[in-house]
């Protein structure tokens, strides 16, 4: 409307309003502000007014062409939004709906397993009860042959398991576990059996078990565990019905397959076939388990959902077309309704329109075109309704305070740009920790009020320290913008595990999605092992990194560059490792130190860099930062800082390492208590809990055994045995070194576990423990000897 855009205008700054008061005409030839009452330009004022109604007279069409568009696309939005809903709403029905099939499928399942597990219990009970004496873990291990189970374990009064056929469970109290305490209900009288559900074991999430336990005529009860492999052979008959007559909706059906695939039960009599000939293939990686998902299962697009329960996978399906029906029809009702409402709406605007607004505007848009030429003294009077009395005081004060927002816009705009900069450097880390194995600080400059440049530091898990200083291409707010991005991205995608060249490949790809301003940013970033100084690094284009190792000097560290981040897609950096030792350090800055400049356009350039911090090395990282920035600020003296000054100094001091103790002796069987003595005494000395330290005792006992059989056969030889204990995290390390022949035992590739008892091959089963129970085992042969580390992570006290 002509009023709306004459009121655009009162925005237009002062200076330029300004220069438009003159005795000139605008493009349309309307006279402006300043023109004489007798001048030529004021006998147009007429023809002005003429033009302008003649417009005016048009706002009802040009607003009833607006009402049909605008109509229609609240009608579109409308329908699309009550598709969307409806269409939601089926694939919530389609959710319920499987789900009920589902889980009634699931619980018959769980219901004829526990049924079969529950009845081979009770057989193997009644043997038990025959026997006049308590059972002996040589006779359970007996009838676990004979009834092909998992576990068989009897426990007493107390609860203590007292025969077993896994001799690691005996005297174990059934009380200590919160999976073993279910069974406790079948010693105060309340019960004669209980089945648990099928899950992981509590030391072992990879392995899953199902157990069942009868009380025997003594008061003790039996134990019995058989996992999937076992009981899918006992209770596939009772599941082959389950879905025979199973409907979902009308037209749906459940399918029950077994873990390798093969149909166990299907309405459409598929038994014993592969479940993709109902054209449905299952994708773990794409098709999550309990989740609806699209598929054409026996030629129909169907929603599907699946799940797992006692090693069986359950499938249920219902068409889609068969619950798009309700859907359809809601939608066309839905249309229907609104295009009546959406009619009588219009023509009752339309009306109201012609009576309430057109006459008012009229006399609004009078009013702001002297305004709008220049006369700021011109007041709106247009009072004859509320909304229209309302606009008139807002006009005229807007006209009013038009010249102090000009004035205050500048000062606020300053306000503004100081406020940036703070929220800028709080989301850069000031707490710098004060750690016994590091000590790290940091500090930034901006050149402008807000500047490109950042540094970051932060633990990527508890032995992981990542370390990142960056420079933005360019200054100010769009610098700093996308200073901020780049931050986040880089914190958020570093993971525990993630190599760096990884990490910054994703952040670079992300950057460059839309940087239509084509910034880049030059990035150094490592991630260090605090436990061991071992550390890999990345350059992105940025300053070569200082390094001052213990007792030594600050110099360089040059190496090639790869190119800057967001530069180009599909960037493929290069990292490389390092090691840091206790007493080392590192220096890393972005280029606004080495190319600081003076009045005389001087550089204060690398070399003069290392001077200031080869002047006191040995000083806190604080004091050498502080000093410098002082040595800068003296060298620039008066002139303008040119670029932001950004610096991250880390010093690495190590863990410590408590009471390491070292043993040669003879490779020989007989030499095993010695061994086994130091290694209990260390385990004792830092309270290693039961588990964990049984744990070490077998691995340190099967590496010895190895070395003694193998290293110097048919001769024997030395061996040293080094073990020592850390702290953050806790752990001990024993360090194995023999001169015999060179092996390392994790080439040896890993038993396969799943093959019969006879056609597994001798050997390898005990360094597969060893990896299995350890959380890092290390070979490496060096000046003629094998030397062999494994280390154990204590387990923090609850």
């Amino acid at each position: 409307m002509p009023g709306v855009a004459h009121g655009f205008l009162l925005a237009i700054p002062g200076k330029i309003r300004d220069n438009m008061i003159t005795d000139k005409k605008t493009p349309d030839g309307f006279p402006l502000c300043g023109t004489e009452p007798g001048s030529k330009a004021a006998g147009g004022r007429k023809g002005r007014y003429r033009r302008m109604n003649k417009r005016t007279r048009k706002i009802a069409k040009v607003f009833r062409k607006w009402l049909v568009i605008i109509i229609f696309a609240i009608f579109a939005v409308s329908m699309g939004a009550s598709w969307i809903y409806q269409t939601q709403k089926v694939q919530y029905n389609a959710v319920n709906l499987l789900q009920i099939n589902i889980q009634d499928v699931r619980q018959d399942v769980i219901d004829a397993s526990d049924k079969t597990l529950l009845a081979l219990t009770e057989e193997i009970a009644s043997v038990l009860n025959r026997r006049r004496d308590s059972a002996a873990s040589e006779d359970l291990l007996t009838l676990q042959s004979y009834y092909d189970v998992a576990e068989i374990s009897v426990i007493d009064k107390r609860g203590i398991i007292v025969a077993c056929t896994d001799p690691t469970y005996i005297n174990y109290d059934m009380n200590s576990g919160e999976q073993s305490r279910e069974f406790l209900r079948l010693l105060d009288g309340t019960t004669h059996s209980y089945v648990q559900s099928y899950q992981p074991m509590s030391y072992d999430s990879s392995i899953y078990r199902k157990y069942a336990g009868v009380v025997l005529k003594d008061g003790s009860f039996v134990q019995v565990s058989y996992d999937a492999e076992r009981f899918q052979k006992d209770i596939d008959e009772h599941i082959v019905g389950v879905t025979r007559n199973r409907h979902v909706g009308e037209n749906g059906s459940v399918i029950i397959a077994n873990k390798s695939g093969i149909i166990v039960s299907d309405r459409n009599g598929d038994d014993g076939k592969a479940l993709d000939v109902t054209g449905l293939t299952i994708n773990p990686e794409t098709m999550q388990p309990d989740t609806v998902f699209k598929g054409t299962i026996y030629g129909h697009e169907s929603y599907v959902m699946y799940t797992a329960a006692e090693g069986y996978i359950i499938l249920a399906e219902v068409p889609s077309i068969e619950l798009m029906i309700s859907r359809n029809a809601s939608v066309l009702w839905t249309s229907v309704a609104e295009i009546l409402v959406f009619l009588a709406m219009s023509i009752l605007i339309v009306i109201l329109l012609r009576r309430l607004v057109i006459q008012n505007i009229d006399s609004v848009n009078g009013s702001l075109s002297r305004i709008t030429g220049g006369n700021l003294n011109e007041e709106v009077n247009v009072r004859n309704s509320e909304e229209f009395s309302s606009l008139s005081d807002d006009i005229n004060s807007t006209v009013k305070t038009l010249k102090k927002y000009i004035a205050d816009a500048s000062a606020r705009i300053d306000q503004e740009l100081e406020f940036a900069k703070v929220i800028q450097l709080s989301a850069m880390p000031r707490v710098f920790p004060e750690r016994p194995e590091f000590e790290i600080f940091a500090s930034i400059d901006p050149a402008k009020e807000v500047g490109g440049d950042f540094y970051d530091f932060f633990q990527v898990d508890n032995d992981h320290m990542a370390l990142v200083i960056a420079d933005v291409s360019g200054k100010g707010i769009p610098a700093a913008m996308f200073m901020m991005t780049a931050k986040t991205l880089i914190k958020n995608r570093t993971q525990p595990g993630e190599s760096l060249e990884d990490i910054l490949r994703d952040v670079n790809n992300q950057l460059c999605d839309g940087n239509e301003a084509e910034m880049f940013v030059t990035v150094w970033m490592a991630i260090i092992e605090i436990s061991t100084g071992k550390g890999v690094a990345v350059n992105a284009g940025h300053e070569h990194p200082v390094l001052r190792r213990a007792n030594g000097t600050y110099e360089l560290v040059k190496y090639r560059h790869g190119p800057a981040v967001a530069t180009y897609e599909n960037i493929r950096f290069r990292q490389h490792s390092f090691e840091l030792f206790p007493g080392d350090s590192l220096f890393v800055y972005t280029d606004g130190v080495p190319e600081a400049h003076n009045a005389r356009s001087e550089m204060y350039d690398a070399e003069r860099m290392l001077a200031v911090l080869n002047s006191n090395p040995d000083a806190a990282l604080r004091d050498q930062l502080e000093a410098m920035r002082a040595d800068i600020d003296a060298f620039v003296g008066e002139a303008p800082q040119f670029d932001d000054i950004t610096m991250l100094a880390f010093r690495y001091h190590g863990i410590e390492v408590k009471n390491p103790e070292e043993i040669t002796l003879e490779a020989t069987i007989s030499n095993m208590p010695v061994i086994m003595d130091m290694v209990v005494r260390k385990l004792d000395e830092i309270k290693c809990p039961l588990h964990t330290a049984r744990q070490v005792r077998i691995a340190v006992e099967e590496l010895y055994v190895n070395i003694a059989h193998y290293a110097y056969a048919p001769n024997t030889g030395s061996m040293t045995l080094r073990v020592e204990t850390v702290k953050d995290p806790a752990a001990i390390i024993c360090t194995f070194t023999d001169s015999g022949i060179p092996y390392n035992p994790l080439e040896k590739p890993d038993p396969d576990l799943t093959l019969p008892v006879a056609e597994k091959p001798i050997g390898g089963l005990g360094i597969y423990m060893v990896k299995k129970s350890m959380d890092e085992v290390t070979y490496r042969y060096e000046e003629g000897k094998n030397i062999l580390t494994i280390r154990k992570n204590i387990p923090q006290e609850q």
